[in-house]
């Protein structure tokens, strides 16, 4: 059965984005630094465990389907070409809705309100995970109920200012599993 997943990479502060995010600098200002762990790279690399790299492997691997924050498919769009993955089918969740399209890279795009886009991405993931991005949307998603797992990487940077994760929004997390070192900490958690 398929999960709705948050897997995101966050600095140490609890920032998913730096400042002044915007069409040019999608991740904010230093905002792409918290993806440096994908790459194996960062600012304290651990050099020859692979940790990082297997996590991002595993992750990719499991995608089936993504739900995306309108605000996120609008920056992303550009970058991507598409949706990030471009085998499984991309929800942009928004009151606005449009036709169907396909992206530049072949990754479809459907459009429908929250409840309806989280039941469509289930559907759509074939048994494999639904993967949120957008920090707006994971709230909204947690407040709904709608939300079975958070996977952070934690980059060993403080950014002093961007976007928070959550945004004040409470829940209870359970660990999955033990945490994975690499340039970033891999925690794994299931929501209560």
């Amino acid at each position: 059965m398929s999960k709705i997943v948050l897997d995101v990479s966050i600095s140490l502060d609890g920032f998913s984005a730096g400042p002044n995010v915007r069409p040019d600098e999608p991740m904010g200002d230093g905002g792409e630094r918290l993806h440096d762990w994908m790459a194996g790279e960062g600012p304290d690399a651990v050099t020859g465990t692979g940790a990082d790299i297997e996590v991002r492997d595993a992750v990719n691997a499991s995608v089936g389907a993504a739900l995306i924050g309108r605000r996120t498919f609008e920056l992303g769009l550009r970058p991507w070409g598409g949706t990030p993955w471009p085998h499984a089918p991309g929800f942009v969740v928004t009151h606005r809705i449009e036709e169907d399209f396909t992206g530049d890279n072949g990754g479809r795009f459907s459009f429908d309100g929250l409840e309806a886009a989280a039941r469509r991405a289930k559907e759509a993931a074939g048994g494999k995970d639904v993967l949120v991005l957008g920090a707006n949307l994971a709230g909204s998603l947690l407040t709904a109920g709608l939300l079975d797992e958070v996977h952070l990487h934690v980059m060993p940077i403080l950014m002093g200012e961007g976007t928070p994760l959550f945004g004040g929004v409470r829940a209870e997390l359970e660990p999955l599993g033990a945490p994975v070192g690499g340039v970033a900490a891999h925690l794994r958690y299931r929501v209560r």
